[in-house]
């Protein structure tokens, strides 16, 4: 994992990494923030053929998404 401002210093070396060892995280203020991955493992993530229905079942779990529909008005209408 590499710091930022360290990064920015050694991107070559990061690159090197990736390329030999696989993905480099690069993490801003504590946090994870980008992932340096070769172009071949990139291709190989966004080449499956994923349809959209697919992609959001990789995406967060929706068990606590509310579908109840409101029933209130949508808004006041004067005839």
């Amino acid at each position: 994992m590499w710091q930022l401002a360290e990064a920015k210093n050694k991107l070559s070396k990061i690159v090197e990494k990736a390329l030999s060892e696989g993905p480099q995280f690069v993490t801003r203020r504590g946090r994870e923030a980008v992932v340096v991955v070769s172009a071949a493992d990139y291709r190989k993530l966004t080449s499956r053929g994923v349809t959209f229905q697919e992609y959001l079942r990789l995406g967060a779990p929706l068990d606590d998404l509310d579908l109840a529909r409101d029933s209130s008005p949508l808004r006041d209408v004067e005839l």
